[in-house]
């Protein structure tokens, strides 16, 4: 390896300055510097990275909050996150997400100094990845790489595998989507047109909802703070009835969901956004549909699916290629705009996927 790139750089980061209680704030979160090596230590299984991507996602909100769910570890103040990598300079805890980066140096034959890969990683510049398992080569770098943090990366295998494999559509199906315009939702509501579905989506404002039923090709859309009732919503957009409901956001939305339900519908509960942030966390009172309509409930996540990638990200360029998937982003430029992006997420500011672009290729 030439000296240059073994040399120390600078490398600015997001810690996490305190657990977080309710709505989370651009001061919970901090960028500091720090010097690295950009090495890989003698005999360690690794690969250093340079980030180029990073993803802002809701259920990194979870990570945020000090609980005791042992599937869902939260981020330790002052300690290196060992969950999923492994930070070159353990000084500082730094918030983990999923990126898009590109190999610097190797310490494991599968990789090699120039290869772009997506997976999990941290908020800062460079990063040493021990958990290699996490991390996946891009094969298709004639798209754009920013997609690997969005379609073709999580966000995409969220919507495929949770739709495909939990909902388990069949054509004719009437679909409802909530968040329907973020990250995960875009795609379920294309995947469930492909399929031959009638798709429904909720969102937070009406240029949002225009998006939906223009850019995405939803049947029907509405947006949500402007409904009063949202069963009635419901029962407006679906004289019919609900087969699958796709959940993003829990609460009053699944309520109002469980009375719209067909006979043995599927809800696939892929988030819950409106409860991140609450102390106490909203209860679901319409639970007798579940017997009444004999309703499937499962939630999922997506790390269960990675084994799938590769025939996923296949299926998923082809779409891309053949123009029958069009996706969204919301690009924020520069690691010093991660707190706001992050934050962002909980308030509606983002339209489409929220990315921070931290040295685009």
């Amino acid at each position: 390896m030439e000296a240059a790139v073994a040399a120390e750089v600078s490398n600015k980061r997001v810690i996490l300055k305190r657990h977080v209680t309710g709505f989370p704030t651009e001061d919970d979160m901090e960028v500091v510097t720090a010097t690295v090596s950009l090495a890989v230590p003698p005999g360690l299984a690794a690969v250093v990275v340079k980030n180029l991507y990073l993803s802002c996602d809701p259920y990194m909100r979870r990570r945020m909050t000090k609980h005791s769910e042992p599937s869902y570890p939260e981020f330790v103040l002052g300690e290196e996150d060992l969950h999923f990598c492994v930070s070159v300079n353990p000084s500082y805890q730094v918030i983990t997400t999923f990126g898009v980066s590109k190999v610097v140096e190797s310490g494991h034959p599968d990789f090699k100094a120039g290869d772009l890969v997506w997976g999990m990683t941290a908020c800062e510049e460079y990063t040493l990845i021990t958990k290699l398992g996490s991390i996946f080569k891009i094969n298709h770098p004639e798209l754009p790489l920013s997609y690997y943090a969005g379609v073709l990366g999580m966000p995409g295998l969220t919507a495929f595998s949770g739709f495909f494999n939990v909902a388990k559509p069949k054509k004719g199906d009437y679909v409802f989507v909530s968040a329907a315009s973020g990250a995960v939702g875009q795609l379920v509501g294309q995947l469930a047109k492909i399929t031959g579905c009638y798709v429904v989506g909720s969102a937070g404002s009406d240029e949002k909802v225009n998006l939906l039923k223009t850019k995405f090709g939803f049947d029907d859309a509405f947006n949500y703070k402007k409904e009063h009732d949202l069963n009635a919503a419901l029962k407006r957009c679906f004289q019919q009835g609900i087969d699958i409901y796709f959940d993003n956001v829990g609460g009053t939305m699944l309520d109002a969901a469980l009375l719209n339900m067909r006979l043995h519908g599927r809800v696939a509960v892929c988030g819950m956004i409106s409860q991140y942030n609450l102390e106490h966390p909203e209860g679901v009172r319409n639970l007798a549909c579940v017997v009444t309509k004999r309703i499937r409930i499962e939630g999922f996540r997506v790390i269960e699916y990675f084994g799938t990638y590769r025939k996923f990200e296949e299926e998923m360029a082809g779409h891309l290629k053949e123009g029958n998937i069009t996706y969204m982003e919301d690009v924020a430029e520069g690691i010093e705009k991660v707190p706001a992006a992050l934050v962002g997420l909980f308030y509606g500011r983002n339209i489409g996927k929220q990315l921070v672009a931290i040295a685009p290729e």
